[in-house]
C-alpha cells in the first residue's frame, strides 16, 4: 500500500512539474512574440542610407576656387573643426531619440502606448516612434551639407560650380534621406517602423536644425587652411 502511495505521489509530482513547466515555456514563448511583426529588410535599408548620408556629409571635404591672390584653381581641405558640427548634431539626434520621443509617447504602427512602456525584448514595440530618428538623423545631414556647399559656391568660390562638391554635400545625402524615409514608412512583409506622420515629424526639423548646424559652421570656418597649401587643417 505504501509503495503504491509515493508511486502515485511520485506520478503526481511528474505531472505537476511537467505541467508547471510547459506553463512557463508558454508564458515565456507569449513574452518573447513580437506584438507587431516588421519587415527587416526595410530596416537594414533604412539603416544603411542613414549612415551613408550621414558619413558622406562627415567626411566630405571643404571644396572651394581658390582666389587670384593665390595659386588659382579648386581646392579640397578637411578640417578638425568639422567635428563641432558633427558633434554638436549627433547630441541633438540623441536627444530626439530619449527625451523627446518619450515626452511625447508616439507609439509605432501596430503598438500601443501601454505596449511601448513595456520594453519587451523583441516585441517591435521596444521604443517610440516618432519624431523619426532616422529621419531626422539622414534630412539633417542633408540640410548641414546644402548649407556647405551654397556657402562655399557663392561666398568662398564666387559662384563657381564644382560638380564633386555637389554630389557629396547634396546629391548623396538627398538620395540618402529619401531612401531612409521611404525605407521607414514601407510596409514590406510585416509594419512599417513608423508612419508618416511620425516620419514628417523628424524629416523637416531635421532638415531645418540641419541647415543652421551647417550654415554657422560653413561661415565661421573658411574652408582655406591658410598657408603652406595642407590637406588637413588643424
Amino acid at each position: 500500500m505504501r509503495l503504491k502511495l509515493v508511486a502515485a505521489g511520485l506520478t503526481a509530482g511528474v505531472l505537476c512539474a511537467g505541467l508547471l513547466t510547459a506553463l512557463a515555456e508558454g508564458t515565456a514563448h507569449a513574452q518573447i512574440q513580437p506584438i507587431a511583426e516588421r519587415d527587416a529588410n526595410w530596416d537594414a535599408v533604412s539603416q544603411i542610407s542613414m549612415v551613408i548620408g550621414v558619413t558622406t556629409v562627415s567626411l566630405m571635404p571643404r571644396v572651394y576656387y581658390s582666389s587670384p591672390d593665390a595659386t588659382v584653381g579648386w581646392k579640397a581641405r578637411w578640417h578638425i573643426s568639422q567635428l563641432a558640427p558633427v558633434m554638436t548634431y549627433t547630441a541633438v539626434t540623441l536627444f530626439v531619440d530619449g527625451p523627446i520621443k518619450d515626452a511625447i509617447e508616439s507609439p509605432r504602427p501596430g503598438c500601443t502606448v501601454e505596449d511601448t512602456l513595456l520594453q519587451l525584448p523583441d516585441s517591435g514595440c521596444e521604443t517610440f516612434g516618432g519624431p523619426s530618428t532616422h529621419a531626422f538623423a539622414a534630412w539633417g545631414a542633408f540640410g548641414a551639407g546644402t548649407s556647405i556647399f551654397l556657402v562655399d559656391t557663392l561666398n568662398y568660390s564666387d559662384g563657381e560650380f564644382h560638380a564633386g562638391a555637389f554630389v557629396g554635400n547634396m546629391a548623396v545625402p538627398f538620395t540618402a534621406a529619401l531612401m531612409t524615409s521611404i525605407a521607414r514608412s514601407q510596409d514590406g512583409s510585416g509594419l512599417s517602423a513608423e508612419d508618416a506622420g511620425q516620419n514628417v515629424a523628424g524629416a523637416l526639423p531635421g532638415l531645418g536644425i540641419g541647415a543652421l548646424v551647417g550654415f554657422g559652421y560653413a561661415m565661421l570656418q573658411e574652408p582655406d587652411c591658410g598657408y603652406g597649401g595642407y590637406l588637413f587643417c588643424w
